[in-house]
């Protein structure tokens, strides 16, 4: 007799926790700590005259961006959940399974037919890599489809008021520089020096959830939709806290920073490039979301800055550091970085040299 399975609230229960789960857990915990001190300061300085009005602008700011910014971070994560449950992987790893060049060329746009964040690509590309999936494809496919897909480019086009410049400078560049990392590191590194041990060694992974159903009886419809909106809860919940406090920071520069500092830095575009390039490695923003964050310094910071903040953070910041210690080997992980870093930097000067006014 076959028992029907049917899926309940109580069934579903969040995936285990990855590796360096307990140090990014303790990380949490120290941001959302810090960030509720400082937020409980800012409302106590609001109750004087003398910083009232720095207050109510940062109120304003913080607002309008999280209203922005909050709808297209819940589209992602539903897309996301959607991806782990209805699409194949075995599907992905027949298109990444091709010759060096035509496979690292494909990955950096698979973020058009599977569009997810950072944080929700990483299980994919973990999987990937068990699977047999070349390194360089999956590196691509890792930097290139947080950026390059229609989620992102959506979101970009409502920050900049559907100027349609920035979306093109920013999938553009994103997948440019996905390409060139994939096909430099895929030279030098493989599976055998480029993944962690637990990797290598893996045959096969699976999501992790425990409602999961890999057999061969294959979950009805209800099932996969719960299953789906598990994880997209899972994903909007995990980075949901790094959007607000990145907003925040934001909303507090854009109030609190006189605009003859920003004049300073726009004399001098490396300056810029660097700070935003610093902004985005620390602040852990979802690709879905950062653009109203860059577009919150228009007319303060080059467009180049801004760009690259919207290019470097969904391939590179804290959280995905201890992410990729999961997946890479230590030497790998500093090519990777060190790659990523300079053709940021490298590209976005140029950029500002060939097209200063580029939106």
């Amino acid at each position: 007799m076959k028992i029907q399975y049917r899926p309940s609230l109580s069934s579903y229960q969040p995936a285990p926790l990855p590796e360096n789960s307990s140090l990014t857990l303790e990380l949490s915990w120290v941001m959302g700590l810090l960030f509720l001190a400082v937020a409980l300061l800012v409302l106590l300085l609001g109750q004087t005259p003398v910083y009232r009005p720095l207050v109510g602008a940062m109120s304003i700011n913080f607002l309008a961006m999280m209203v922005e910014a909050l709808p297209f971070m819940l589209i992602g994560s539903l897309v996301g959940g959607v991806i782990e449950v209805f699409v194949p992987v075995a599907w992905v790893e027949r298109v990444f399974q091709r010759r060096h060049l035509r496979g690292v060329l494909v990955a950096g746009a698979m973020g058009l037919v599977f569009p997810v964040c950072e944080c929700a690509v990483v299980p994919v590309i973990r999987r990937l890599l068990s699977k047999g999936v070349p390194f360089g494809a999956a590196l691509a496919f890792l930097l290139g489809g947080p950026i390059v897909n229609p989620l992102v480019a959506a979101s970009t086009a409502v920050a900049y008021s559907f100027t349609w410049h920035p979306v093109a400078l920013r999938l553009g560049c994103g997948y440019l520089i996905a390409v060139v990392v994939g096909l430099l590191l895929g030279r030098w590194f493989n599976r055998d020096n480029g993944l962690t041990a637990a990797i290598q060694q893996t045959a096969s992974l699976g999501c992790g959830h425990i409602h999961c159903d890999h057999g061969n009886d294959k979950p009805g419809l209800k099932s996969q939709l719960f299953h789906a909106l598990g994880h997209a809860a899972d994903g909007f919940f995990s980075v949901g806290s790094y959007l607000v406090i990145g907003t925040f920071i934001a909303a507090f520069v854009r109030s609190a920073v006189s605009l003859e500092v920003f004049n300073q830095l726009l004399g001098a575009p490396w300056q810029a490039i660097v700070l935003m390039m610093a902004m985005a490695v620390l602040l852990n923003l979802c690709s879905e979301a950062d653009a109203f964050i860059a577009a919150s310094f228009r007319g303060l910071l080059p467009p180049s800055a801004q760009l690259a903040f919207m290019v470097l953070g969904p391939m590179f910041d804290l959280k995905l550091l201890l992410l990729y210690f999961g997946l890479f080997s230590k030497r790998a992980i500093v090519c990777l970085v060190s790659a990523v870093l300079s053709l940021v930097l490298l590209t976005m000067l140029a950029l500002h040299y060939l097209l200063p006014n580029s939106f």
